[in-house]
């Protein structure tokens, strides 16, 4: 985990921790306490079967190494901003993986990408059309395994003041670019636990309902995890489960409404 402090290099793109204005410090300061936070709603037998999955998916050199940019918009001040935003996509059902599923914006690094930062900011653009010049990479959170689609993740935290518009590139690929008010995230009300239908419960993750999707999954327990680490977190009712159909239907209600 790339913490505060310098700058710090991966391969010729520099991260910039200074830039993060004083709201996004916590979170900044603190990142070293991500994998703890985003792992303690993982039961201890589910936890042990995903650690063992990266481990022989590492030992083996199985999967691809891919990036998320993970961004956070909005004026700089002591305290979080009312209008302080975070991107997130949806992807299109038609994918053969991940098919309507919110997300960071990113992707498989290519060859050409100079390290995880240059991945996340080209596929940024890529999915999104941000101006990437506007936007200051701050750390890395830690490479994690996602063993569904076997990526190798690095997640990069970045702030923008302005980041400027943001727009479907590819409807082939994404449905939906919104910039998603933070305290819709920190709302008690659009928080739930959902859990696969294919599963046991015990595998149930937080999750976000919000007007237009359906946070949940490997993004769903990285916002849930920022948000205790960042101390924004509102207490919320862990106990409303949801399975993941009933609670994509509620997404659909609140379009319809």
């Amino acid at each position: 985990m790339n913490g505060g402090g310098t700058p710090q290099q991966l391969g010729e793109t520099m991260l910039t921790p200074e830039h993060a204005p004083p709201w996004l410090s916590p979170l900044v300061d603190n990142v070293a306490e991500m994998p703890e936070a985003f792992r303690k709603r993982l039961p201890p037998d589910v936890l042990a079967m995903v650690t063992a999955a990266e481990a022989t998916a590492t030992a083996r050199n199985n999967g691809r190494d891919a990036a998320v940019l993970i961004l956070f918009s909005g004026p700089s001040s002591d305290t979080l901003p009312e209008d302080a935003d975070l991107l997130v996509i949806v992807r299109a059902a038609t994918l053969r993986h991940h098919a309507g599923q919110a997300a960071f914006p990113g992707g498989a690094s290519d060859p050409g990408d100079d390290g995880p930062v240059a991945t996340a900011l080209r596929e940024a653009r890529e999915e999104t059309g941000i101006d990437t010049a506007r936007l200051h990479p701050l750390v890395t959170m830690d490479r994690t395994f996602i063993a569904p689609s076997g990526f190798h993740v690095v997640p990069v935290l970045a702030y923008s003041p302005d980041p400027g518009p943001v727009a479907v590139m590819d409807q082939a690929e994404t449905a939906v670019v919104a910039r998603v008010p933070v305290r819709a995230f920190i709302n008690p009300a659009n928080r739930l636990m959902v859990y696969r239908r294919t599963l046991s419960r015990r595998f149930a993750g937080p999750a976000f309902l919000l007007n237009e999707m359906l946070v949940w999954g490997f993004t769903g327990q990285v916002i849930s995890a920022m948000l205790d680490v960042a101390g924004w977190a509102e207490p919320w009712d862990t106990s409303d489960l949801r399975e993941l159909d009933e609670a994509m239907a509620m997404v659909d209600d609140k379009d319809d409404a």
